[in-house]
């Protein structure tokens, strides 16, 4: 993957097809490879006419790691995606974020609604206002010296996938323990791009996704049937959806 700077720290991007570009933002502890080349979204929305632009977040995947929990948090990491768009000269994007890659795109929307066409947050529901409780514990599962000390079947949970994504866990436990900047009902209120909300109806991790599009004016809801946190990232009816919404968005 080639890469660039941003803001001093190297952040490693994909750039595939042609057409309206599209700015993927993937989850905690996952990757472009993971959360999008993987389940096909990549192969999916190229054939669909969409330039796809994705990128490993700082502390994830081929991006530089760091260990200082000051230098995450959604707005930072928000900036990293704009920083993105102005270092390929795209003025304007549609913007699918899953789980910490949603905060991360609620974030860009507030902060610089004119560089956003769309938004689909997926992957998390009305938790991106209450907040994800026990980030504490899941720090410190990911900083065990072996998941066998990780008790909790949520943190143990994470500390699998890490592995599975051979992730850097002592970057990720800083990106864990960065500051928890807080997505009001307010603030949602006042978003005025088109807005998808897409998430698992088991998915007890993001919360309820209707709970979430009742805070922001016209949004969508996507409810994908039957999948939990983990499942629903591939899930056929989640890329028709998103391929649909799309095409259909003012």
């Amino acid at each position: 993957m080639p890469s660039f700077q941003s803001d001093g720290v190297r952040i490693a991007y994909w750039d595939e097809g042609k057409g309206e570009p599209i700015l993927l933002i993937h989850g905690f502890a996952s990757n472009v490879a993971t959360n999008w080349i993987d389940p096909g979204w990549v192969r999916a929305l190229v054939a669909g006419g969409r330039r796809v632009i994705g990128f490993d977040n700082r502390g994830h995947g081929q991006s530089e790691k760091l260990y200082e929990p000051e230098r995450y948090g959604a707005p930072i990491m928000a900036e990293d995606a704009r920083n993105l768009l102005d270092h390929l000269g795209i003025e304007r994007a549609d913007v699918l974020g899953y789980s910490m890659g949603a905060r991360i795109a609620a974030f860009l929307v507030l902060k610089h609604p004119a560089r956003v066409r769309s938004a689909v947050f997926a992957g998390l529901g009305i938790n991106m206002v209450r907040g994800m409780v026990g980030t504490g514990p899941l720090a410190k599962a990911l900083e065990a010296r072996s998941i066998d000390e990780v008790t909790n079947d949520t943190a143990r949970s994470f500390r699998a996938f890490a592995e599975h994504t051979r992730s850097d866990l002592a970057a990720l436990a800083a990106c864990m323990r960065g500051p928890r900047e807080k997505i009001t009902p307010e603030l949602l209120a006042g978003i005025r791009v088109p807005v998808l909300v897409a998430v698992g109806t088991e998915d007890v991790i993001g919360g309820p996704g209707a709970e979430l599009a009742a805070l922001i004016p016209g949004a969508r809801l996507l409810n994908i049937a039957g999948r939990d946190h983990m499942k629903a990232v591939g899930d056929a009816t989640f890329k028709q959806g998103v391929l649909d919404f799309l095409t259909q968005r003012a």
